[in-house]
């Protein structure tokens, strides 16, 4: 059941994801973003009250307070850049997001076994091919910036 809610999230996030990006080339990003979590805020507050979960205080709600905070701030940047650069970069960077948790668990002590790196590097080589051919002269490379990537100079215009 565990492995249903996670497909189940993933396809969800993809989705939403997508939806935002494609939003964002029309409507502002800030306007995508309080809309999304206005409407996120409705149906997480309707499931609390079904669940009984307001009741459940303890030390690690300042956690999800944290990060209700922080959320939409990476969404608006989230959308934004979905908004200006290709979403073939855009997407698969954003996912390395989980790097956070992940680092903080190990800086925390936990060690993950031979089966988590392997999804680890699995997660990184899915990044770099899902960008293909989008990073071939970024910065990174060594190289400079595509046309593609590259905005014309002042005296361009």
């Amino acid at each position: 059941m565990t492995a249903l809610f996670a497909l189940t999230t993933s396809l969800l996030w993809g989705l939403a994801d997508f939806g935002g990006g494609l939003l964002t080339r029309r409507t502002p990003a800030l306007t995508v973003v309080v809309v999304s979590q206005a409407i996120a805020v409705a149906v997480l507050g309707a499931v609390v009250v079904a669940t009984g979960g307001w009741s459940a205080w303890g030390p690690r709600l300042w956690f999800a307070v944290a990060a209700g905070l922080v959320g939409p701030v990476a969404m608006l940047a989230f959308y934004k850049a979905l908004a200006l650069g290709p979403m073939g970069v855009v997407s698969p960077l954003g996912s390395l997001g989980v790097a956070v948790p992940v680092g903080v668990g190990l800086v925390l002590g936990e060690r993950p076994g031979l089966l988590q790196l392997a999804g680890v590097l699995v997660a990184v080589a899915g990044v770099v091919l899902a960008g293909g051919p989008q990073f071939r002269g970024a910065p990174c490379s060594g190289r400079r910036w595509s046309s593609r990537w590259s905005r014309p100079s002042a005296s361009a215009r």
